[in-house]
């Protein structure tokens, strides 16, 4: 008895501690502010410690915790952007120091960062010096924007620059298995979200378009690393596909680094940069820093609107992704405010309820009717998330965007030889009508609902392709021959005509800005919606329950009956 009231003791204590420490972080966080940064010094961008995301995001303190006390910032996408607008002006930045090892920011946000670095080269005549030890192909991307890359010398470099990769997981035969009949309604061949619960592999539809998509990335990846380093892409591919870039003299051997430095020859290097006799006399300045003290919270009286779709597109109120009730209220309330001149809808989003995104684009329809509304798109803008944004006045997108995916499905699970098989556990249903359990997953639909359910589907879809065919001037039959749930890159999606021009998140704004009649983007008060969650709301969501497994939570996302129009769960891209 004296061994459990010491073990129930130390378990009460645990959580007091526990409970301390959390809310000793979140008050040092809160009490933080915007840092001052040195006057002059070299602008360090240490990709290992920030992500750059759609918002910036106060830090999560349980994390905080879990992870030491090294908390990795993340970095809105705009204020990203604005700090290196603001190092080019700044004439106490002598140049930016890069490092991209342990960079865990996607593709396409590190493509519109990239952008930036390259324009802060061009406008202010200063240097960007790079410096890898362990790089993967996204890393090395955004290395190869320096005016010079650096390698190390030191022996042990794991290099992994092999291209873009995607891999696909199937739980057909696992769902069998387990007695789970997953029937699959769609329309669109390539429309391959539901393939992950039906199959054990992709169909000859969904490997094609797959293989297109990486090809298209790479395409793009390769094209400016290859012109930024002075070097074909045939030479670049051929190293890549002939396995020759391993050790660090391969990198310099085939151009892609200029110099291999080991600690001490880094440090004399980034001295003589910055035109100081030793290193330790370098101020390095941490970009995190750096942003919050110099990109400042607008004051100005007009606003240019960004609201931020970023999230799977869901129904009701959640505040985690985008849903339908939520932000139709938000959309309602920036129409309403008249300080507000032009809106910017950013999109990150696979999809979802098709309910959620048509109400979400009803009260765009309503704000574009009385304000300019200009899209730009991140990573994803597929699906809903392309459902929504059609019909802007123009669509920005990243080259290697995934959006498209006009197309739509349905699953309906049936559960009753999981039931009788697997739990040996009897089922019987009651009704009033023939079709009273059709959709009680217990038992299989007949040739009759099927068909139901598939008129439900085909009646949106014909709404989808009419809808982008409006929207986007392109003729309902050329909207259904690109469409059928095809996912494309930005850059073939701009030769389609889904987009507009590829450009990033502060090229929307500018437009937006010109359409609002100032095209002085300086002068407006660009304000984000919906905030960000903040420390304290994330705090009380982290501690709810641990992080599940992937392949816990890939069960756990088994769709319920409805009708959706998103990307496949999870579509993820090694590079």
């Amino acid at each position: 008895m004296k061994k459990f009231l010491k073990m129930v003791l130390a378990v009460i204590c645990g959580i007091l501690l526990l409970n301390i420490l959390t809310i000793a972080v979140f008050a040092g966080l809160a009490g933080t502010g915007s840092p001052s940064v040195p006057s002059e010094g070299v602008l360090k961008i240490d990709m290992s410690k920030i992500v750059i995301a759609e918002q910036s995001q106060e830090t999560d303190p349980v994390t905080m915790i879990q992870s030491g006390g090294k908390p990795i910032v993340t970095i809105g996408m705009h204020e990203a952007v604005c700090a290196v607008n603001a190092a080019a002006d700044d004439a106490g930045i002598k140049y930016i120091y890069l490092k991209t090892d342990g960079n865990g920011t996607d593709a396409a946000h590190l493509s519109e960062f990239r952008k930036a670095l390259q324009d802060f080269r061009t406008k202010s005549g200063k240097a960007v010096v790079a410096y890898i030890e362990s790089p993967t192909t996204g890393s090395y991307y955004l290395a190869s924007v320096a005016d010079k890359v650096y390698m190390t010398s030191h022996p042990g470099a794991s290099a992994m620059v092999t291209g873009v990769s995607s891999q696909m997981v199937f739980l057909g035969d696992l769902l069998k298995k387990l007695g789970v009949n997953m029937q699959l309604i769609r329309h669109g061949k390539y429309k391959s979200a539901g393939e992950m619960y039906t199959r054990n592999s992709s169909s000859p539809e969904n490997r094609e378009q797959y293989q297109v998509m990486v090809n298209s990335m790479w395409k793009v990846l390769s094209s400016e690393i290859a012109a930024s380093r002075g070097i074909s892409v045939d030479e670049l591919n051929a190293a890549i596909d002939d396995l020759k870039l391993c050790m660090p003299e391969d990198f310099k051997q085939y151009g892609l680094v200029d110099e291999l430095l080991d600690r001490d020859g880094l440090k004399k290097q980034l001295a003589t940069l910055a035109v100081e006799e030793k290193y330790e006399n370098v101020t390095m300045i941490p970009f995190a820093d750096y942003t919050a003290a110099k990109v400042l919270p607008a004051t100005g009286k007009n606003k240019i609107a960004v609201i931020y779709a970023d999230g799977s597109i869901i129904d009701g109120e959640d505040e985690k992704n985008v849903a339908g009730d939520r932000f139709a209220s938000i959309i309602e309330k920036v129409r309403g405010d008249k300080t507000v001149k032009a809106v910017v809808l950013r999109v990150n989003s696979p999809g979802g309820s098709v309910i959620a995104s048509d109400k979400i684009k009803a009260e765009l329809d309503r704000l574009g009717a009385e304000k300019p509304l200009v899209a730009s798109y991140g990573a994803y803008a597929a699906s809903g998330g392309y459902w929504i944004s059609n019909n802007c006045e123009k669509i920005f997108s990243d080259a290697i965007t995934l959006t498209g995916s006009i197309g739509v499905f349905g699953l309906v699970p049936d559960f009753s030889k999981t039931a009788s098989e697997v739990l040996k556990v009897g089922v019987e249903s009651f009704s009033s009508n023939k079709h009273g359990d059709m959709l009680g997953a217990m038992r299989p639909l007949d040739k009759d609902e099927y068909a139901y359910e598939l008129r439900s589907i085909e009646d949106v879809y014909t709404r989808f392709i009419t809808m982008v065919s409006e929207g986007r001037d392109i003729p309902v039959e050329k909207v259904d021959e690109i469409g059928q749930g095809r996912v494309w890159t930005g850059a073939d999606a701009l030769e389609l005509g889904l987009v507009d021009e590829l450009g990033t998140l502060e090229d929307a704004i500018a437009y937006a800005a010109a359409l609002a009649g100032d095209e002085n983007v300086s002068s407006w008060n660009i304000k984000g919606y919906p905030a960000p969650l903040t420390a304290m709301e994330m705090m009380m969501s982290s501690i709810q329950g641990p992080k599940e497994d992937y392949s816990i939570r890939l069960l756990k996302q088994l769709p319920t009956t409805g009708i959706y129009a998103r990307l496949p769960e999870e579509i993820t891209f090694k590079f």
